[in-house]
């Protein structure tokens, strides 16, 4: 399977490391990356031995990728992407929070389904995604999601507007609200809520919480769901990326998950 990557940033630099820590060179190749100027190739990595990495993206199409990966944020699934579904490629997300613009989620499922592509939307680092969707055929009732990270991971965010965090000594909730608005938000951090939202009750039923903790040692997010199916509760503590603090580890993994389920006989 040829794979093309919009991005290369800390998420994309993890994606192929994951890919190739589990042989993926004998399922799939990265034929094209569209990268930024400052985006600097892997060396080593077996999927990636002939990939050509480019600013155009002229030249990114020349290489015909079966599957497009998307990791670069909103603005490339709101200009970029799109075109990649009208060419019948199939797409994975994983800046899930840009579907929080109802004209950005309207314009994907429009051009997917006149082109039959697939559009996918791993659940990032979060647990609970399968349930929800699951649960959802019987009726949710009620969906929270609470996230923590240590004040770094909210550097550069709309939390400083609020929040010094570099002072604090305690844990601090600073936004309360719904998916949609946590999305918008906080584009980097809440990609997560919008899967939530968008494995159960939607963008405006679903409540969030987010914290900067100094005693938080990774990201931590919770889900509580309650329901026709009874009530459940998922809790995960994940390492943040290396490159990058507000992204956890496990966000990486889970997108390559997706890319390796995308040419699987057998799908987990």
């Amino acid at each position: 399977m040829r794979v093309g990557l919009v991005g290369f940033g800390a998420m994309g630099r993890a994606l192929v490391r994951s890919l190739d820590s589990n042989g993926a060179a004998e399922r799939l190749s990265i034929v094209a990356a569209l990268v930024q100027p400052n985006d600097a190739p892997l060396a080593g990595i077996a999927c990636m031995a002939r990939t050509v990495f480019t600013t155009e993206t002229g030249e990114f199409w020349r290489h015909d990728p079966e599957l497009v990966v998307e990791c670069a944020g909103h603005s490339a699934v709101r200009d970029f992407c799109p075109e990649v579904l009208r060419r019948g490629r199939d797409l994975i997300l994983i800046s899930i929070g840009a579907l929080a613009d109802p004209r950005v989620e309207a314009t994907l499922r429009e051009v997917a389904a006149k082109s039959k592509s697939r559009l996918f939307l791993p659940a990032g680092a979060v647990g609970g995604v399968d349930f929800l969707a699951s649960a959802r055929l019987a009726g949710l009732d009620r969906v929270r999601y609470a996230s923590r990270k240590p004040p770094r991971a909210w550097k550069g965010t709309r939390a400083e507007q609020s929040v010094k965090l570099d002072e604090l000594t305690d844990a601090v909730e600073f936004f309360h609200g719904n998916a949609r608005e946590a999305a918008l938000q906080f584009p980097q951090n809440a990609n997560v809520a919008a899967a939530i939202a968008l494995a159960g009750v939607g963008f405006e039923k679903t409540e969030v919480t987010l914290k900067a903790d100094p005693s938080a040692s990774g990201n931590e997010h919770c889900v509580v769901a309650e329901g026709a199916f009874g009530r459940a509760e998922t809790r995960i503590a994940a390492k943040p990326l290396p490159d990058n603090p507000k992204t956890s580890w496990l966000g990486a993994l889970s997108l390559a998950r997706a890319v390796l389920n995308a040419n699987a006989r057998v799908v987990i």
